[in-house]
């Protein structure tokens, strides 16, 4: 295999026979929020925009490029499509003109015509991506590379189904606002900013020991944050309490357990994967890519006076004539409430959207929507965020808030106690499809058969959050139990969950039986949760 880096999560990849184009993006995101990191403007188009294959692995924008596949990519590719229960990201690439499709089932190796084997991992709970994310395994018959983006599976065994892998690209550095819009004291969230930044560390970590690889290379972040507003959410300075570490803090990482062959790539990197050999040439002298990571916060400097007119064109579009907001979302957001049954009794409180000059009150257990007293805040979860980010929402009726509007970092947040997943779940089901499917997910969600011994106790095999294994998950200290897949934590001797809501764990101590039934509680992140106050082993 021949694979030509793209930055972030984008990966082209050239076989004997085939080709396939990975995540490609190359468009700020999230109101232009989110850039490529290292820059990648200087990938020519016309190199890589002739697919065999076009993989998108789901629709969060930093994988799915609309406006880069429209401009630059053949739309006689054939899409290798995930096995989602909806058919929103066919949907969105055959209004793009696609109109060639590699349907998968989840888990199973498919053999396509020119040799090439693909086996694609959907993950498919409501907090999975904007409802789905997924993995993808190539085959080419001599070696094997696992391109996991940003998901998580839970069933990792399986990704070895075709044999060891040779090459792994994933996940290491943060992808989510959680703790920095949170209105907290300044050491409190650095606290909780430096357990997160742990704990992701260790969850990828925690992945290459269970894959085990020949090669690991660092991807699908950091990206950077360029307009002036965010600048301070980059690692400029080696921050151990920043949740978006470069690639180099993780390879540190690695050779700190003195195991495997890791990698860096930057877009335009190219290597050449062999079954005994990886070899990776740089677009760059190295001393001018170490620089980019060295020297980080004047790369960022210029890289941001390069796209100012991109930036300030983006703040232009939000303008528009003011909209009454209590009048728009009573009539979009209440015929959704009057079917939101498990959503409601999840959150069991009202939400407060606080833009400035008027606040708009979600109420979940009156299933209304109406106006909000300013300063009066007895509701138990309040978003401050510019007027005009939630009228551009309410214009286009964007059926996804957290894929456009909270990754965006743009908002402030405050909550009573602790997270409700249920909350971010609301606002990515804005529309009858979506929200009936993650009614009918929670519904058909309950006790899984089977049980684990773990540390002293008979424990449910997985996890209640997102169905994580946790024989190969689960982690143990001081009687609290940690999933390492998103750093959610239970107290063993009550069940209690010390993250979320609504997710108690059944565990039985091997000795006796447990006498107290605990009362669930929760915090989170895009794929799921971020350690909570609570996770001091972690």
């Amino acid at each position: 295999m021949r694979l030509t880096f793209l930055g972030h999560a984008g990966l082209y990849i050239e076989t004997a026979r085939a080709s396939i184009l990975c995540d490609p993006w190359f468009n700020p995101a999230f109101f232009a929020s989110w850039f490529p990191f290292p820059r990648n403007d200087g990938i020519d188009p016309e190199s890589i925009g002739h697919p065999t294959y076009l993989y998108v692995s789901h629709l969060h924008r930093d994988h799915f490029d609309p406006e880069w596949l429209a401009a630059h990519c053949d739309k006689d590719a054939t899409v290798i499509l995930p096995a989602y229960p909806l058919d929103t990201l066919r949907k969105e690439l055959e209004a793009l003109g696609f109109h060639r499709f590699l349907e998968t089932e989840n888990g199973r190796p498919i053999r396509a015509r020119d040799g090439l084997t693909f086996q694609v991992e959907a993950l498919v709970a409501p907090t999975d991506g904007p409802i789905g994310d997924s993995a993808l395994i190539i085959d080419d018959g001599e070696t094997r590379l696992l391109d996991m983006n940003d998901a998580r599976p839970p069933d990792p065994d399986r990704l070895r189904g075709l044999g060891p892998i040779d090459i792994l690209f994933l996940q290491f550095s943060g992808a989510i606002w959680y703790p920095m819009v949170y209105e907290l004291p300044p050491r409190a969230k650095r606290v909780l900013a430096h357990k997160k930044r742990v704990a992701q560390l260790a969850r990828a970590y925690r992945y290459i020991e269970l894959m085990d690889p020949r090669v690991v290379i660092p991807s699908a972040g950091p990206a950077c944050f360029l307009d002036d507003d965010l600048f301070d959410l980059n690692d400029v300075h080696h921050d151990p309490d920043n949740i978006f570490p470069t690639q180099p803090v993780f390879l540190d990482y690695i050779a700190a357990q003195g195991r495997y062959d890791a990698r860096l790539m930057i877009p335009g990197s190219i290597g050449t994967l062999t079954p005994h050999d990886f070899a990776v040439t740089h677009p760059l002298p190295l001393a001018e890519v170490e620089a980019i990571f060295r020297e980080r916060e004047p790369y960022l400097r210029r890289y941001q006076a390069d796209v100012r007119p991109r930036l300030e064109a983006e703040r232009t579009s939000w303008a528009g004539p003011r909209i009454d907001l209590v009048t728009e979302l009573k009539a979009w957001f209440e015929p959704l409430l009057a079917e939101a049954d498990l959503i409601a009794a999840g959150i069991d409180d009202a939400v407060v959207l606080d833009v400035g000059d008027e606040c708009v009150r979600i109420d979940f257990r009156t299933r209304t929507v109406s106006a909000h007293q300013p300063g009066s805040f007895e509701a138990g979860y309040r978003f401050s965020i510019a007027r005009e980010l939630v009228e551009t929402c309410v214009r286009r009726r964007e059926p996804d808030w957290v894929n456009l509007l909270f990754l965006s970092m743009r908002f402030r947040a405050w909550r009573r106690g602790p997270f409700n997943d249920f909350v971010y779940t609301w606002f990515k089901s804005l529309t009858q499809e979506r929200l009936q499917y993650a009614e009918g997910y929670y519904t058909e969600q309950g006790p899984e058969a089977g049980t684990i011994e773990l540390f002293g106790f008979n424990v449910q095999k997985r996890c209640p959050h997102m169905k994580a294994d946790l024989s190969r998950f689960g982690v143990g200290e001081g009687g609290i139990l940690t999933c390492q897949q998103h750093g959610w934590q239970w107290e063993l001797a009550t069940g209690r969950c010390l993250t979320s809501a609504g997710h108690e764990l059944s565990a039985t101590p091997i000795t006796g039986r447990r006498t107290d039934e605990g009362d669930p509680e929760p915090d989170g992140d895009r794929q799921g949760a971020a350690p909570a106050p609570a996770a001091a082993g972690l």
